[in-house]
């Protein structure tokens, strides 16, 4: 983590004299959120309703498997959703950009075709992602919109907000960038509709837990291997994701010996990364592993990550799906 990013989650000088820059921040982010409200700023509406999950800090929190789960959620309903994601490291040459399985990473980002393979949902890619959502209504029958990572998106209108937040980490030092993590100040979470905290929640929260306890070969030559396989084994942990160790944790947990590799968040993987670990067991992330299949060895595995919720927020999700598909 970059010593910046570590002064986020504690008080040091560095804190101090990023202090009136963060000011300066958290002042235009409240104008920004101002004008929309006032129309000053246009926004956009969907045909159909469209579900915003997302946070207020910078870094990992889970909202990728959140985005899976209610995509799988809401099919089992009966529904028809589509997902609309920014394509963060995505090189497409052309914006909105339809994911399929076999999209490069390098073209559309990792939590793009992340989502497209393990939602089975349509996807589309695209920093405007009133324009995704236009052109995935436009080649697909789909009812319902979840927009992955949209919560700042104020461009596009939504009908439900679903906030995810790091259990471990809450909200740092509770400043706004760049002396803290948060990307809107805490208050903004009073006008969600629903708050997931990933881990041990509050009041007024629902806990979710993030698992994995199966093991799948990257490169597609070996079959699924139960996480406990690897118990009291030495393997070489891999991650390049915003909060890697709640990864590590997951697999310590499992009781697998590791040893940390470090990458940066969105880490565009190549060949010479995982060299100097051949002829060593790899267990990487999922996300991570979108971008190593075509060089990955037959011992580099990745962990799916499965979120689960308590029965209580499912009820009320339930109830609030209902309000806005049957009025």
């Amino acid at each position: 983590m970059k010593r910046i990013e570590q002064g986020w989650y504690s008080w040091s000088p560095l804190t101090l004299l990023l202090l009136p820059l963060s000011v300066i921040f958290c002042l235009l982010v409240a104008l920004r959120q101002r004008l929309y409200r006032l129309g000053l700023i246009k926004s956009h509406r969907l045909a159909v309703p469209v579900i915003v999950v997302g946070n207020i800090t910078v870094g990992g929190t889970g909202k990728t498997p959140v985005v899976i789960w209610l995509a799988r959620w809401l099919r089992e309903r009966g529904l028809h959703p589509g997902v609309i994601t920014r394509g963060y490291g995505g090189q497409s040459a052309h914006w909105p950009r339809r994911v399929e399985s076999d999209t490069p990473a390098l073209e559309v980002g990792d939590e793009a075709l992340l989502l497209r393979r393990r939602s089975h949902c349509p996807v589309y890619a695209g920093p405007k992602r009133y324009q995704s959502g236009r052109k995935l209504l436009a080649e697909h029958p789909c009812d319902i919109i979840i927009a992955d990572d949209g919560l700042q998106h104020y461009a596009l209108q939504r009908d439900l907000e679903l906030a995810v937040i790091d259990g471990e980490r809450r909200f740092g030092n509770g400043l706004c960038l760049p002396a803290g993590p948060l990307r809107e100040t805490q208050q903004r979470l009073n006008r969600v509709d629903l708050i997931l905290v990933n881990g041990r929640a509050g009041q007024g929260e629902h806990p979710m837990r993030v698992i994995g306890d199966q093991a799948i070969s990257v490169n597609g030559r070996q079959q699924t291997r139960p996480l406990k396989a690897f118990a009291g084994k030495s393997v070489a942990a891999v991650a390049g994701i915003g909060n890697p160790e709640r990864f590590f944790s997951m697999l310590e947990s499992a009781g697998v010996k590791i040893t940390r590799h470090l990458f940066p968040d969105h880490h565009l993987f190549n060949r010479e990364d995982l060299a100097p670990l051949e002829g060593r067991t790899v267990l990487m992330t999922e996300k991570d592993a979108v971008k190593c299949e075509a060089f990955a060895g037959d011992d580099v595995w990745y962990v799916p990550a499965d979120a689960t919720f308590e029965t209580t927020f499912t009820q009320q999700l339930a109830l609030l799906i209902d309000r806005l598909t049957h009025g």
